[in-house]
C-alpha cells in the first residue's frame, strides 16, 4: 500500500527513494544549522546535506578534523530534521568508533530524523576529504563499517546508507572504485568517491560503480566545479555543496561587522519583516490565533 492510497504521508526515506528514481540530479545545498536548512528548503530544493565540515565550523568553530562528537553532531541534526519536511542527508562521518559504534551511529541518526547517513572510511581522527593528513583504514575495517550500517538499517532503521571512500588521495582511482563497488556489493543505497580530480575520472566512477553516485563540489577544491547538466551526463544521482552556504555566510558577516567597525553601516541586507517571515514570526501568529 502506498502512502498516497493509504492517507499517510511519505516518511524521510520514501521521499529521498522517489527523489533518486526519477532519474533527475538531485541538487543539494549544505546545511550546518535548522535555519540554513529552513532556508534550503524555503529556496525550493528537494534535500539537503548536514556537512560535518559546516557543523564543526559553526557549531564549535573549530576545523573539521575530527574535533566534533557523535552526540554534538546527532543533537545538530536532531534540530535540523525538526525544521524541515525535505529529506535531509546527515553526515556520520567514521561512524565514531568500531562497527559496533557504526551501528549506534546509524540507528541515532535514524531516530534523529535522517533519510540518510554517510558513513567514510578515513582513519580517526577524519578530516575534509579536500585537505592534506587524511588517510583511510584497511579495506577489511572499510567494509566492516559498511556492513554495520547495512545490518542497523535491515534490522529497523529507517534510513539509506551513503557510503564513502576517501582511498583516492593515497591509493589511486582504481582502489577507491573498488572499494565503492564492494560498498554496493554489502548493501550500501548510494555510493561516494571523494575528490576525483578530472571529468574522466568523475565519469569512470559513474560508470563502473552501479547505482546512485554523490558529487561533493568545493569552491577551491580538488574535483572539477561542472555544470549540473555536465554531472547529468556524466551520470551523477546527487551533487551537493557542503561549504557554499557557509562561505557565502562568513563572508557577509565580516562585510557587516568591518561597517560596523567603521561606523558606515549601509542598507540592511533584509528587511526586518523580511527577517521575521523568514524565521517563522508569520506562522507563529497565525498559530496564535487558534487559541485566542
Amino acid at each position: 500500500m502506498t502512502s498516497e492510497t493509504s492517507g499517510r504521508a511519505a516518511s524521510p526515506v520514501q521521499e529521498l527513494r522517489a527523489l533518486l528514481g526519477s532519474g533527475k540530479l538531485l541538487v543539494t545545498p549544505a546545511c550546518w544549522d535548522a535555519l540554513s536548512a529552513k532556508l534550503i528548503q524555503q529556496a525550493g530544493f528537494k534535500l539537503t546535506f548536514m556537512s560535518g565540515f559546516a557543523v564543526a565550523g559553526a557549531r564549535l568553530g573549530l576545523p573539521d578534523t575530527g574535533l566534533i562528537s557523535y552526540a554534538e553532531m546527532a543533537d545538530q541534526l536532531r534540530n535540523i530534521a525538526a525544521c524541515v519536511s525535505i529529506p535531509v542527508i546527515g553526515d556520520g562521518d567514521t561512524g565514531y568508533g568500531n562497527a559496533l559504534n557504526v551501528r549506534r551511529t546509524v540507528q541515532g541518526y535514524a531516530q534523529a530524523g535522517a533519510a540518510c547517513v554517510m558513513i567514510e572510511d578515513q582513519l580517526a581522527p577524519k578530516r575534509c576529504g579536500h585537505t592534506k593528513g587524511k588517510q583511510v583504514v584497511t579495506r577489511n575495517e572499510a567494509f566492516a563499517r559498511i556492513r554495520a550500517a547495512v545490518d542497523a538499517r535491515n534490522e529497523g532503521a529507517d534510513i539509506l546508507i551513503l557510503a564513502r571512500t576517501d582511498a583516492r588521495q593515497d591509493h589511486g582511482l582504481d582502489e577507491a572504485i573498488s572499494r565503492a563497488q564492494m560498498f554496493r556489493e554489502i548493501g550500501a543505497d548510494i555510493t561516494f568517491v571523494e575528490a576525483p580530480h578530472t571529468p574522466e575520472e568523475m565519469r569512470r566512477i559513474c560508470t563502473e560503480v552501479d547505482g546512485p553516485c554523490m558529487a561533493n563540489l568545493v569552491e577551491g577544491g580538488l574535483t572539477p566545479m561542472l555544470s549540473h547538466k555536465e554531472l547529468q551526463d556524466i551520470g551523477y544521482a546527487i551533487v551537493t555543496y557542503p561549504l557554499t552556504g557557509l562561505t557565502a555566510s562568513i563572508a557577509a558577516i565580516n562585510d557587516v561587522l568591518a561597517q560596523t567597525n567603521a561606523d558606515d553601516l549601509q542598507k540592511p541586507a533584509m528587511s526586518f519583516a523580511d527577517l521575521r517571515k523568514t524565521v517563522g514570526f508569520d506562522d507563529y501568529y497565525d498559530a496564535e490565533e487558534r487559541y485566542q
